[in-house]
């Protein structure tokens, strides 16, 4: 059985789940995602978003 898990899922369900346990703290996550996101999408990191 092979496993693959990209990046992008990873770090969606930990943003969720520190969402739901900290509901303020929504701001900041969204924007590190984003900014993580674009940092990536710029230097070409391999990011599989599915």
């Amino acid at each position: 059985m092979n496993l693959q898990l990209g990046i992008a899922p990873i770090v969606s369900l930990l943003a969720g789940i520190l969402i739901l346990v900290m509901p303020r703290l929504l701001n900041y996550i969204v924007a590190i995602y984003l900014i993580v996101i674009g940092l990536l999408g710029l230097f070409g990191g391999n990011l599989n978003l599915r």
